[in-house]
């Protein structure tokens, strides 16, 4: 391994983890600012932060990280602020996976690093969207890429809402674009309809916002300045919705599409979402992986 490769690999582990903080802190905010709101008589959330770790096969350290999950917030009925920093061989199932992708060499040295940051919450109010936003560096012997995104995941849709979140998904893609590339935003727009699609009820588990994987320009600072981008709206694109709807009346009919909603969700989750599997395969913590699931859903 390069020295270069090395320090790539340091700042970017340290730059998802510092987003983590600024996640956290930046939510249990809203907590304590919630004293107008319908659970105001509640204690303001608070994040029960636990390390995990990562064991290889041999027994050796394969490195691990901070899962960071609130329940029962004022605002916030279950999130969680993931931070990984983790390394070793990839199994059978994993290699495959990654040579289908055209990764080149899994067979002869499946080693990998990887880090990054996850984020899903769901909120108590069925007028605030649920939200999911991810961003990883990844590292073989044979090439590393960065991926992520953001998508917004309401079960009550305003199109104002989804219009500011999306905008701010293009302030993220703006000014980024590789030479000779047009459109990232249009391009990563797309991929993410398509991404976030569950085939079996024929429909997206929400209004989008935008997925990108595998992006190995050839430029790291570019890709990882780009990256960095997306992590940084994330903030500015939620917590004016959080603001906007979290005091907003509700009635047992929106509560009740609410729960059906983080069923679909729950659903595509489990049976389709890569990062789940990966996490899985690759024998990260469990608990850590399915951080994403809702406290409470609901199917007809």
């Amino acid at each position: 391994m390069t020295d270069a490769s090395k320090s790539r690999k340091r700042d970017a582990a340290d730059w998802f983890h510092e987003l983590r903080d600024r996640i956290v802190a930046a939510f249990e905010a809203v907590e304590d600012a919630d004293a107008p709101g319908p659970f105001a008589d509640l204690p303001a959330g608070r994040f029960e932060v636990t390390p995990t770790r990562r064991t290889a096969e041999d027994g050796s350290d394969a490195g691990g990280g901070l899962m960071s999950v609130m329940r029962g917030g004022r605002v916030f009925e279950k999130v969680g602020v993931n931070w990984s920093e983790v390394h070793g061989q990839l199994g059978d199932r994993a290699q495959q996976a990654m040579a289908a992708r055209g990764v080149p060499g899994m067979a002869d040295d499946p080693r990998f690093w990887a880090s990054g940051i996850s984020l899903v919450a769901h909120m108590r109010n069925p007028h605030v969207p649920a939200v999911h936003m991810n961003t990883r560096m990844f590292w073989t012997p044979h090439a590393w890429w960065f991926g992520g995104g953001s998508d917004l995941n309401p079960c009550l849709e305003y199109p104002e809402d989804t219009a500011h979140f999306h905008a701010r998904m293009q302030e993220a893609c703006d000014g980024h674009e590789a030479e000779g590339e047009a459109g990232r935003y249009a391009r990563l727009k797309a991929w993410a309809d398509e991404y976030f699609y569950i085939p079996h009820r024929k429909r997206a588990r929400g209004v989008g916002g935008i997925f990108y994987d595998d992006l190995n320009t050839g430029d790291w600072d570019a890709d990882f300045a780009f990256t960095k981008s997306v992590g940084e709206q994330f903030l500015p694109a939620f917590l004016p919705l959080v603001e906007k709807r979290r005091a907003q009346p509700w009635t047992d009919a929106d509560k009740d599409a609410q729960l059906v909603h983080r069923g679909l969700y729950a659903e595509y989750n489990l049976v389709y979402d890569r990062g789940t599997k990966f996490g899985l395969e690759s024998g990260h913590d469990a608990d850590a992986v399915l951080m994403s699931l809702p406290p409470e859903a609901k199917w007809h």
